[in-house]
């Protein structure tokens, strides 16, 4: 789905699937869904971060908060790219056409 690894730069996708043929970006803006699914899976992931600082730290909320949302950031790239490969597999099993 990806031209290249994450770890050597954010990866452009390829236009059509090299196994089946699929066009990946059926429209212009086709990936705003993959925004609000990594919108979701970002809240989600700072959340349990934070929970984990929490319960093994004693510091103050504010803290852990700011703690929480810098470890997260490195993840930000992967569940960028997750989500859109999410988002077409959802797209594909509710309409697939």
């Amino acid at each position: 789905m990806f031209r290249t690894s994450i770890y050597t730069g954010f990866p452009r996708m390829h236009e059509l699937c090299t196994k089946c043929g699929l066009k990946f970006e059926r429209e212009q803006g086709y990936f705003l869904g993959a925004m609000y699914i990594s919108y979701g899976l970002a809240l989600l992931t700072i959340v349990a971060i934070a929970l984990l600082l929490w319960a093994f730290t004693a510091w103050s909320m504010q803290k852990i908060t700011l703690w929480a949302i810098l470890l997260f950031l490195p993840l930000a790239p992967v569940l960028t790219l997750f989500s859109r490969v999410v988002w077409i597999y959802l797209d594909r099993t509710i309409d697939p056409e």
